[in-house]
C-alpha cells in the first residue's frame, strides 16, 4: 500500500531525525556534565566553543563511519561499535585541538571524561530505541526494499534463506529466479523461474534491489546480467564478487553478515543524500528570493505576449524512475503540442515565441525549476530528466541510460556544462552523467555550479 512505502520515500527526514538525534544528545550530555562539575552556574563560553567543535567533529566521523547510511543488515553489536569509535576519535581530536591551541588547562578533565563516558551511554541508547522502532515498523510491512535474485547452486540458496531471516532488517524477497531444478527452500509465495524469465518480470514489476548470487566462475552470465539490467533502475549488488567488470560507484559492504557487492547503486546515500537535499534546498530558496523581481518581469512579459498560461506544466522522469511534473516559463504559443504530439526539440523546428526564444537562449525560461528542487523533486546539479515518452525511446538505443536516474535530475549538469545540451550527441551526454554519477562529491556539485555561473547561462545549443 501506498502509506507503507512513505519511509523510503522521506528517507532524508530519517536521516536528519538520527542525526538530529545524535546531536541533542551530546550536547544535552555535554551540558548535563558541566552541571555535575561547576553546578548551577552558566555554560562558559569556552564549553560552547568546544562543544561546537566536537559536534561538528562527530558528525564527520560518524558520516566517515557510515553510521549515517542504512541500518539494513548492521548488527546492533556493529554499530555500537562504530558509534564508540566515532566517540572516542571525536574526543581525540578534541584534545588534539586544545594541546595545539594552548587550552587544555582550560577545560576541566572531569567533565571532558563525563561528557564522553555519558554521551557514548546516551547516544547508544537512543539509537538502540530508534532502531527498535523503525524494526517494528519493517516488521509490520512499513519501509521494505523489494528484494529479487538472481542466482543458482549454494550460493543462490543460502542468500535467500540470509535474506529470508532477515525479519526485521525491511529486505522484502519477491522472486528467486535459477536455471536450476526448483528448490524446496524456495517458499510457495516467491515469483521463481528461470535467469531469462527474471529479466521478463522485472519489464513489468519494479524492484528496489537485484542481487546476483553466482559462483565466481560465471562471469559471462554476470556480464550479460548486467547489460540486460543496464535499463534497470534498481541497485545491483553481487553475492560473493566477480572482477574485470565495468562498475558504476561500485563498493563492498556487509549485510548481516553476508559479504555484498554493490556492482551498480546510487551515490546519494546516508549523509551524501542529507547534505545534497539541504544544499538544494538552502540554495533553491535563496535563488528564488534573490531573483524574484526577475520572476515577476518574466511572468508578465509571458502574459502580454502570447495568450495561455505563464507557466508550462511538463511531466519528467527523475530518480528511481519516478515521474514529476516540471515547471518551466512557457516559451511557446499555448497547445503547441496539441495536434503533433511531444516532438524532440530540433534547431530547425523553431516554434517558440520571440520572447519564448530569448528565454531559451539565455536560461532563464529553467528559472521556476528552483520551486521544484525546493520541494524535492529536482536537485541543482544532476542529469537533465527527460519525458517518459522520450526515456521509452532511448533506454533501447543508448547503453546505460537508465543508470542516469540513480539520482534526483538537475537544473544544471556535468553534461551541460561541457556542451552536451540541446539537440547534441546523446551518447555523449549520458557518459557525463554517469561520469557524473561514479565521481559524485559535494565539491563536485560545487564545481558544476561555478562553471554553470562562469560560462553564463547563453548558450548556443539552448533552443
Amino acid at each position: 500500500m501506498r502509506y507503507r512505502s512513505l519511509l523510503r520515500e522521506h528517507c532524508t527526514v530519517v536521516i536528519w531525525l538520527l542525526w538530529s538525534s545524535d546531536m541533542l544528545v551530546l550536547w544535552t550530555c555535554g551540558r548535563a556534565s558541566f552541571a555535575l562539575v561547576f553546578g548551577s552556574q552558566a555554560l562558559f563560553d569556552r564549553y560552547i566553543v568546544a562543544m561546537a567543535i566536537g559536534l561538528a567533529l562527530a558528525t564527520a566521523f560518524f558520516s566517515r563511519l557510515s553510521l549515517y547510511g542504512a541500518w539494513r543488515g548492521m548488527s546492533r553489536l556493529e554499530e555500537m561499535r562504530q558509534v564508540a569509535v566515532g566517540l572516542l576519535m571525536t574526543f581525540m581530536a578534541l584534545v588534539i585541538v586544545a594541546f595545539l591551541t594552548k587550552t587544555s588547562s582550560d577545560f576541566s578533565r572531569i567533565w571532558a571524561t563525563a561528557w564522553l563516558c555519558s554521551g557514548l551511554f546516551g547516544v547508544a541508547l537512543v539509537r538502540a530505541l530508534l532502531r527498535g522502532a523503525f524494526s517494528h515498523l519493517r516488521r509490520r510491512g512499513f519501509n521494505q526494499r523489494q528484494v529479487l535474485i538472481i542466482g543458482g547452486g549454494v550460493t543462490g540458496i543460502n542468500t535467500l534463506q540470509h535474506l529470508l531471516a532477515l525479519r526485521d532488517s525491511g529486505f522484502q524477497v519477491v522472486g528467486y529466479y535459477s536455471d536450476d531444478e526448483p528448490a524446496a527452500a524456495v517458499p510457495a509465495t516467491l515469483a521463481t523461474g528461470g535467469i531469462d524469465a527474471a529479466l521478463a518480470y522485472l519489464e513489468g514489476h519494479r524492484v528496489d534491489q537485484i542481487w546476483l548470487a553466482m559462483y565466481l566462475s560465471e562471469e559471462d552470465t554476470i556480464r550479460r546480467l548486467l547489460s540486460e539490467l543496464k535499463d534497470n533502475t534498481a541497485d545491483i549488488r553481487l553475492v560473493p564478487g566477480v572482477f574485470g567488470v565495468r562498475l558504476l560507484n561500485h563498493s563492498i559492504s556487509e549485510i548481516g553478515g553476508l559479504p555484498v557487492v554493490n556492482l551498480s547503486v546510487s551515490p546519494m546515500d546516508g549523509m551524501n543524500r542529507l547534505v545534497k537535499a539541504l544544499q538544494d534546498r538552502l540554495l533553491a530558496l535563496l535563488v528564488l528570493i534573490l531573483t524574484s523581481p526577475l520572476l515577476l518581469l518574466i511572468a508578465l512579459g509571458v502574459k502580454l505576449s502570447s495568450p495561455g498560461p505563464v507557466l508550462y506544466r511538463q511531466e519528467r522522469m527523475s530518480w528511481n524512475g519516478k515521474c514529476f511534473v516540471m515547471l518551466k516559463f512557457r516559451t511557446m504559443p499555448a497547445h503547441a503540442e496539441r495536434d503533433c504530439g511531444p516532438v524532440w526539440a530540433r534547431r530547425d523546428q523553431d516554434r517558440a515565441t520571440p520572447l519564448g526564444r530569448w528565454l531559451r537562449c539565455t536560461s532563464l525560461d529553467e528559472l521556476p525549476q528552483f520551486w521544484n528542487v525546493l520541494m524535492g523533486e529536482m536537485s541543482i546539479v544532476g542529469p537533465r530528466p527527460e519525458r517518459p515518452v522520450f526515456v521509452q525511446e532511448f533506454r533501447h538505443q543508448i547503453p546505460g541510460y537508465m543508470q542516469k536516474h540513480k539520482v534526483k535530475a538537475g537544473i544544471t549538469g556535468w553534461a551541460q556544462v561541457n556542451g552536451w545540451r540541446g539537440d547534441t550527441d546523446l551518447k555523449q551526454r549520458i557518459s557525463h552523467d554517469l561520469y557524473y554519477i561514479d565521481n559524485w562529491s559535494l565539491w563536485f556539485d560545487i564545481k558544476i555550479m561555478l562553471l554553470t555561473i562562469a560560462k553564463g547561462f547563453v548558450h548556443r545549443n539552448a533552443y
